[in-house]
């Protein structure tokens, strides 16, 4: 049948059962906002306040979906806002598809009005890009682009398609969605073999969970496999929820901001079981002497990993959950006491306390946990508050936790926050975010509320760039250059302008009544949190230091 190229476009998307996209429209994307107006019943478009917005919003709509996010946006500075976004989802694996629409062909490298090489920019954080300047290659691009962002290793794929080729026809044919199949061809006996000698002999081993273990579902493996061997799990930043955190083999997260059970058991255990990471410097603390005790064994999806950041005694390359399915019945089963006993015994000594009589984040972030357990997704911006909800949120199942990890993105949380939404309908939403971080993408509340999503902002308010601040007071003699945001903004009034309901809280009882009252509203509702200034995020290991160096408030 013959269509044009814009028409193409929506039939491929309808195709990969797409359903929502976001985006925002400009005038070298008329063509396909044009026939997407044509199929509002079967593909629901979220305009965003900004395109960085919609970018984040699909990476939201994947993460806690499992599904391929998609964003559209014009030539330009269009596709240039989306760029944070894409990189934001590149560094953290997950599947989006970005369409942008460019000058038409005769007008690529003309320095033409709103012309971009957006292909080329991106080309560093997508797994791949593509410029279609044939309408007969079209389709089969759209094809190839979700089939490239959702196998192996997940990650963003950016199509870029010139005006002149939406409008032009060609013959279309409708083809079956292509389904991804996990990756076992790197999967071999050997790499087993090995890893399984290593488990069996080890007396002290632990088990390291990353994202990967996420993207997988790869937890009811976890599970089974931890048990089997007796092993003390923690993880990264990006594995939460992959091994429940209210399990008693749990022990907080890994790294920087880690707890000092996770920090320890790893510098002092005979074996690091390490799956679906990529070993971030923000976990590793002195690669040198990461986990100088113990053989690793290396499970990833991704070669590329292997042997990067950290040195491996062995490694098994392929989907992590066949994988345990394969290794948990080789290996033997285990009765750690011992070893087991010292975990506990850490966990009661370096047990993390919350002060309740001022209001402050881990007061909030537990309450908000207390009143909402697994009900909600959780998302967070990049900062103090990031960490407390890693420490103190306790996620017992994946895809409900949303944030950026690699790239440490200011802003993403609210556009996430509206993926999330859109992707899960009637699900309660909560974005824990910083001042510094809302003053990014606040604008995307109007978008929260012109959609009437059930979204809880909890702004984190202490006046100034938390987390900097806590370097410059470690590590800058207190010079506090350019983190202080004390100049009388009212984030009730901006989110009351943007059409949301607001209430600040200044005191622990005060916030409780904002929240309960926030759980009972059906639209997006804003809390402005007031914090101290100074507050920390504890433990803490300094940069370029050991893990077994992690330090808190009584350290000091």
């Amino acid at each position: 049948m013959l269509k044009n190229g814009a028409e193409i476009v929506i039939e491929c998307l309808k195709e990969q059962g797409v359903d929502t996209v976001f985006g925002y429209p400009g005038g070298a994307i008329l063509n396909l906002y044009d026939e997407l107006y044509k199929h509002q019943g079967e593909i629901y478009h979220i305009l965003t306040a900004h395109e960085q917005g919609a970018a984040h919003a699909a990476d939201g709509y994947a993460r806690s979906t499992g599904k391929t996010g998609v964003c559209f946006a014009t030539s330009g500075p269009g596709a240039t806002n989306l760029v944070t976004g894409i990189a934001t989802a590149y560094m953290d694996s997950v599947p989006i598809v970005a369409i942008t629409c460019n000058v038409g062909v005769s007008l690529l490298g003309k320095d033409s009005f709103q012309e971009v090489d957006i292909a080329g920019i991106t080309m560093p954080v997508t797994k791949h890009n593509f410029i279609v300047k044939d309408v007969n290659e079209l389709a089969h691009t759209i094809r190839r682009a979700f089939q490239i962002a959702r196998t192996g290793r997940p990650g963003p794929v950016l199509v870029d398609i010139p005006k002149d080729v939406t409008a032009a026809k060609v013959d279309y044919t409708s083809q079956k969605t292509f389904i991804p199949l996990p990756v076992t061809d790197t999967i071999n006996d050997h790499d087993l073999k090995v890893a399984r000698d290593l488990i069996n002999k080890s007396k002290k081993p632990f088990i390291f969970v990353g994202g990967g273990a996420v993207i997988s579902n790869a937890s009811k493996e976890l599970k089974i496999f931890a048990d089997k061997i007796d092993a003390p799990v923690c993880d990264s930043l990006m594995g939460k929820g992959a091994f429940s955190g209210v399990d008693d083999r749990y022990t907080g997260m890994l790294g920087m901001h880690g707890t000092k059970t996770s920090n320890f058991g790893v510098s002092e255990c005979d074996l690091l079981i390490a799956v679906g990471t990529r070993f971030s410097d923000r976990v590793l603390g002195n690669p040198k002497k990461f986990a100088s005790q113990a053989k690793i064994i290396h499970i990833d999806v991704d070669a590329a990993e292997i042997n990067k950041n950290v040195i491996v005694d062995s490694e098994i390359i392929g989907d992590l959950n066949e994988i345990l399915k394969r290794l948990t019945p080789m290996v033997s089963m285990e009765n750690h006491q011992e070893w087991m006993k010292r975990i506990r015994d850490y966990k009661i000594k370096y047990k993390l306390n919350i002060e309740d009589e001022n209001l402050n984040g881990p007061f909030a972030i537990d309450y908000v946990y207390q009143k909402t357990h697994d009900d909600a997704i959780i998302v967070t911006e990049v900062g103090q508050h990031q960490m407390w909800v890693a420490q103190y949120y306790k996620f017992s199942k994946p895809h409900i936790f949303l944030t950026s990890g690699g790239l440490g993105t200011m802003g993403y949380g609210l556009g996430a926050a509206i993926g999330a939404s859109l992707g899960n309908p009637g699900k309660r939403i909560i974005n824990f975010a910083g001042d510094g971080c809302f003053r990014m993408n606040m604008n995307e509340l109007a978008t929260a509320a012109r959609n009437h999503l059930p979204i809880i902002e909890i702004v984190m308010n202490n006046h100034v760039l938390g987390m900097v601040r806590q370097w410059q007071t470690f590590f800058y003699e207190k010079r506090y250059s350019a983190t202080i945001l004390d100049d009388g903004v009212d984030y009730v009034k901006v989110a009351e302008a943007l059409g949301c309901t607001a209430y600040r809280a200044e005191n622990p009882e005060e916030f409780k009544n904002a929240f309960n009252k926030a759980l009972e509203a059906d639209g997006p509702v804003l809390i402005d949190t007031i914090i101290g200034s100074d507050e920390k995020v504890w433990p803490m290991v300094a940069p370029g230091a050991t893990l077994k160096e992690t330090f808190d408030e009584s350290d000091k």
